[in-house]
């Protein structure tokens, strides 16, 4: 068995962001040079995640609007707050959306459904944080 492992570097504009790495993916596996296996990508931070859906700008403003519902930005709201930093809620979100995807891949390419993409969600940001792809196969 064949891998290869990568590490890539974001640092987002906004505290709250979603950014699609499925190229970033794609060119890994890629170079790889595994036909058959599979590709694990996990965000290497406590505050971030990686997910698969769909590439719609309306969708992703509709699930930064859901997480914002189900744990809000509010420094007085959460006990982690009063002696850690103030990104309860960006903990809470991770929990929600999830630490790592995993993808097979064949014929050395993702193997997708429709209209999956894999993405890097950000909940604490504006500052480098850094997501893990590991390849296997042969």
């Amino acid at each position: 068995m064949k891998s290869r492992t990568s590490y890539h570097t974001f640092k987002t504009d906004k505290k709250m962001e979603f950014i699609n790495i499925t190229r970033t993916v794609a060119e890994e596996v890629e170079k790889s040079g595994i036909k058959e296996g599979m590709v694990l990508v996990n965000a290497m931070h406590i505050t971030a995640s990686v997910f698969i859906n769909d590439e719609e700008s309306g969708l992703k403003e509709d699930f930064l609007k859901w997480l914002e519902g189900l744990a809000p930005y509010d420094v007085d709201r959460y006990k982690h707050n009063l002696t850690m930093e103030n990104n309860a809620h960006a903990h809470l979100k991770r929990t929600v959306m999830g630490r790592e995807v995993v993808v097979a891949v064949t014929g050395g390419k993702l193997d997708f459904g429709p209209w999956e993409q894999i993405f890097y969600g950000e909940f604490d940001g504006q500052r480098p944080k850094k997501i893990l792809i590991k390849v296997l196969g042969g």
